[in-house]
């Protein structure tokens, strides 16, 4: 038998044991344990392996997640860039379009102002020697002018009353 003191504040507590007891409780608390051990190592076994896999996913997750916004910040990167290259190139076709037009006006406006010059001339030379001719007959004159792309056709016709 044994006498065990326990003190909680102001109370004192005073227990008799039997050893014999008491060892034999200890014995199979000894064995028990083994069992419960072991459950409890299985138990925390598979919690500390279902959290290194949820930390592994979890990390697993991030890195994803990372590569998907970088992958995602690249293509809209070239994207711009090709946009910018469209734009560039559109650009550069409407200026090229734009000086082709103003080159093709101002070759028109200078063979149509020379075939004008060519008219103005022809009529001149016409009126010259129309005023130095003596016109007894009072002939009547009736002109045709027609300007083309590659020529000018003329055609002056003397009617007499």
């Amino acid at each position: 038998m044994g006498l065990r003191f326990c003190t909680h504040g102001n109370l004192v507590v005073v227990v008799i044991e039997d050893v014999e007891e008491i060892t034999e409780w200890k014995m199979r608390e000894k064995q028990k344990p083994k069992k419960t051990c072991k459950k409890q190592t299985k138990a925390a076994t598979e919690i500390q392996a279902w959290w290194r896999g949820t930390l592994v996913r979890r990390t697993l997750l991030h890195a994803a997640l990372r590569a998907w916004i970088i992958q995602r910040w690249w293509r809209l990167t070239l994207d711009s860039l090709l946009q910018k290259k469209r734009k560039q190139a559109l650009v550069t076709y409407a200026n090229t379009m734009r000086a082709v037009v103003k080159i093709q006006s101002l070759v028109r406006m200078w063979r149509i102002h020379w075939r004008y010059h060519q008219v103005l001339n022809a009529i001149y030379v016409i009126q010259c020697h129309w005023q130095c001719h003596n016109c007894n007959t009072c002939a009547l004159l009736r002109g045709h002018c027609v300007v083309t792309a590659s020529h000018l056709q003329f055609h002056i016709e003397i009617i007499n009353p």
